[in-house]
């Protein structure tokens, strides 16, 4: 259900979790790349520069991933392939802060149960999968908590996921009309 106000409609909620999914294999590519380049400079380095450095690595590539493409074209390359856009009202693109805002309070996928797991020294496999889980499936349930079907952190950030219409094929243009 959508918001009366606006023409354009929400994607489903499975298409945005599909669409999720395989961003995560997008950006495990544009991470790794990140790394390499980050290991390749610190190859002598101590152990804290290496552990503390990768996670900051990890962090910023993967910011500056999200917020250029929110911010250039409106949507990541899984975006695009599943016709999902990124907007802000009132504006041709989204602004720099709405994306980089956006990108924190996405965090709220996965931060709140990795912060459990620390606190509560829930180390084994199955603990932090299954906290994990629990995480995103509560992050999750927030778009039925919106009336426009938007997740906590759009909301938050004053941003909003569009359906884009099925480009049109060339042989199914339409056909003029006969007189």
């Amino acid at each position: 259900m959508q918001n009366s106000k606006t023409a354009v409609a929400t994607p489903t909620l499975k298409r945005r979790l599909i669409c999720l999914v395989y961003e995560m294999f997008l950006l495990t590519a544009v991470v790794m790349f990140g790394m390499l380049v980050f290991l390749l400079i610190t190859q002598n380095m101590v152990k804290a520069v290496k552990e503390y450095g990768g996670t900051a690595v990890l962090v910023l590539v993967s910011a500056a991933y999200f917020i250029h493409s929110w911010t250039g074209s409106g949507h990541t390359l899984a975006m695009k392939t599943w016709r999902i856009k990124l907007v802000k009202v009132g504006h041709a693109t989204v602004p720099f802060k709405a994306a980089a805002l956006r990108y924190v309070l996405g965090w709220g996928w996965v931060l709140p149960a990795l912060i459990v797991c620390w606190r509560f020294h829930l180390t084994g496999k199955s603990q932090v999968a299954g906290a994990l889980a629990i995480n995103i499936v509560l992050w999750g349930m927030t778009v039925f908590l919106d009336k426009d079907r938007q997740f906590l952190h759009d909301r938050l950030a004053g941003t909003r996921l569009i359906a884009l219409p099925k480009p049109v094929k060339a042989g199914k243009a339409a056909k003029p009309a006969e007189a």
